[in-house]
């Protein structure tokens, strides 16, 4: 057994306090020594904490991320020069019925120790808070949608079928009507269609038989307003995200200007994604760990020669949708059909949902190749990224013999 850290210490947080050992092993015998104690996360004992650290030469740190509690540690003991590891909780889980606050942080330090526990990705504090307004802002887009199906759905509670008759229950038209019919005036049919703009007014007859006959209560009324003014209001915090957002992100403006270059890639999805995997991809080390990272690689499950599973793992819980969304945007890309007739070809052999994974994976593998090289998306390029020599060899030789043959149809002598 190996010993890759002589000096280390084993945390195991809580929301709190904290339980830390410091586990020296002398150079000369493999018999650790352990040191024990409690500190609690307020900042002052947090500092404490890292001076007993450094007091012992101890710059090696390991905890588990639980929850939100590990972040103010991290902060601390990254200000102060410490190396910390944090590690998923399902690789350093303690066997049940013996596990503690002591014996887990004893036990975090052991795996540490001898190098059995890997570090998960945490990027540099600039990329941290990005991310930190990015997913912000997926939670408001996301309250901002249901929003706008509560305000649909308040009417079609009250017989107001207007929603079958547009196509934006927020454009000017409908926007006027909804405002008109949750107003204290009387109804009137003909002021109602005076309401309509464009090509609606087509629809004028359309537009009275899905509103006539219907019953709103004051009660209702009030509601309708409320949700109305939640979801303007959401959408103003939207554009105050993206003001802060787009000063962030002004000295990643060459990486964002490189992604959009990818078919189905907007400025918005390109933010996102260098939120959540950065800029630098050496931290990764392969396009392979990068995309099981983010959960688009499916899972190995054997046992006994049998295959339980082989689903995606539920990683990347911002940029898994975010990288979907653009692989439905690649694969309806008219301009660049690359990406079309790749989702085409696998979906008739795996159907539409593995291949829009599949697609996803070879967009964000693109996005570690030119991430690593500077280069613009080139699709000719791309099936090499991630092909093994072996692989490689095998089809080259088989485009070879494929290429003999055609000339061979043609009346060719072929050397």
């Amino acid at each position: 057994m190996k010993v890759v850290f002589p000096t280390c210490c084993g945390v195991d947080v809580h929301k709190t306090f904290l339980v830390a050992t410091i586990i020296t092993t002398p150079a000369d015998s493999l018999q650790p020594h352990y040191q024990k104690k409690r500190f609690s996360t307020f900042n002052s004992d947090l500092n404490r904490f890292a001076d007993w650290l450094l007091e012992r030469d101890c710059l090696d740190v390991c905890m588990e991320s639980t929850g939100k509690y590990w972040v103010p540690v991290f902060n601390i003991l990254e200000k102060r020069g410490i190396r910390v590891v944090i590690a998923n909780p399902k690789w350093v889980k303690a066997v049940k019925g013996n596990k503690d606050d002591t014996k887990d942080s004893k036990w975090i330090g052991d795996l540490f120790r001898i190098g059995l526990v890997k570090s998960s990705f945490i990027p540099n504090l600039d990329i941290r808070i990005l991310r930190e307004f990015t997913r912000y802002r997926y939670k408001l887009v996301s309250m901002k949608s249901s929003e706008k199906n509560s305000f649909q759905n308040a009417f079609t509670v009250c017989n107001v079928a207007l929603d079958s008759v547009v196509s934006d229950m927020f454009g000017k038209s409908a926007t006027a009507i909804t405002d008109y019919l949750a107003s204290d005036e009387s109804f009137d049919a003909d002021h109602c269609v005076s309401l309509l703009q464009r090509s609606l007014k087509k629809k004028a007859e359309q537009v009275l038989e899905s509103i006539v006959g219907f019953s709103i209560a004051d009660e209702q009324k009030a509601r309708i307003k409320i949700i109305r003014e939640h979801y303007d209001f959401i959408g103003m915090m939207i554009a105050k995200v993206d003001a802060c957002v787009n000063e962030m992100v002004a000295k990643y403006e060459g990486e964002i200007n490189l992604l959009c270059t990818i078919p189905g890639i907007n400025r918005n999805s390109a933010i996102t994604i260098i939120s959540e995997i950065g800029i630098d991809m050496h931290q990764f080390g392969s396009s392979k760990r990068l995309c099981c990272w983010a959960g688009l690689t499916p899972g190995n499950n054997e046992s006994a020669g049998k295959k339980k599973s082989v689903r995606i793992s539920r990683a990347g819980v911002y940029l898994k949708p975010a990288l979907v969304q653009v692989a439905h945007a690649a694969v309806k890309d008219k301009k660049n059909p690359y990406y079309a007739l790749k989702y085409e070809r696998i979906a008739k052999r795996r159907g539409k949902k593995r291949a829009i994974i599949a697609i996803a994976r070879m967009i964000l593998t693109a996005i570690y190749s030119m991430f690593c090289t500077g280069e613009v998306w080139n699709p000719v390029d791309i099936f090499k990224i991630d092909m093994p020599e072996q692989l490689k060899e095998q089809q080259l030789a088989k485009a070879i013999k494929q290429a003999k043959r055609f000339l061979e149809k043609q009346g060719l002598t072929v050397a």
